[in-house]
């Protein structure tokens, strides 16, 4: 990988939510709350603290820390069932049942993870939906880790050239948190009037010639 200093699994998520977002937060160090980030921050307070207790044969262990080597991750599951000695992670998510393939492939990185620390098979997780109070069970494909693989090699690549990405400016911006530090509009705007400029330019000199 490009890059000495491991990245965050959760960059990952941003990353594919926007890669702008993701180098704003883990390279700029750029935070802000919104509403949806507050009630994401409620739903993890009962999971952000390391804590293990068994149940009916099952041992849960909640904000267990994460690391891979080989892909350069670290980070923490929100929850890993042990069923035997056999990983199962759960992620929390705020909000209802959606198809995000950024959460899936969070939850792989964190199966990856797993398989690496404890020498392993993890073939399967789930995500929890706190707003609508659903589980759904993830399998780790193999195009799912293929996937996590591309991704993960652009974010580091992304940290490696310190790369600040340009807005995306469209509906993915309307709940983001970072928009008054991001400022995609305005960005957008100056981008068009530069291209604007260009053109007239090349009009310009081009009639030179005439």
């Amino acid at each position: 990988m490009p890059t000495i200093e491991p990245i965050m699994i959760s960059a990952i998520n941003h990353y594919l939510y926007c890669p702008r977002r993701c180098a704003l937060v883990h390279l700029e160090q750029i935070w802000d709350e919104n509403i949806y980030t507050m009630r994401g921050r409620d739903v993890h307070e009962n999971v952000d603290v390391e804590s293990s207790h068994a149940l009916e044969g099952v041992r849960y262990e909640m904000a267990l820390p994460l690391w891979s080597e080989r892909l350069n991750l670290v980070g923490k599951a929100d929850m890993v069932e042990f069923h035997g000695e056999i990983p199962y992670p759960v992620e929390y998510k705020s909000g209802r049942h959606k198809k995000f393939q950024n959460d899936y492939l969070q939850l792989c990185a964190q199966a990856v993870c797993l398989e690496e620390m404890l020498n392993v098979k993890v073939g399967k997780g789930a995500l929890y939906w706190h707003g609508s109070r659903e589980r759904k069970e993830v399998i780790f494909t193999d195009a799912l880790r293929v996937q996590l693989e591309e991704v993960v090699s652009a974010v580091h690549e992304l940290a490696a050239k310190r790369l600040l990405p340009p807005p995306v400016n469209d509906k993915r911006c309307v709940n983001c948190s970072l928009v008054e530090s991001c400022l995609p509009a305005a960005i957008a705007r100056k981008s068009r009037i530069r291209s604007f400029q260009k053109a007239l330019f090349a009009v310009d000199r081009s009639s030179e010639g005439g």
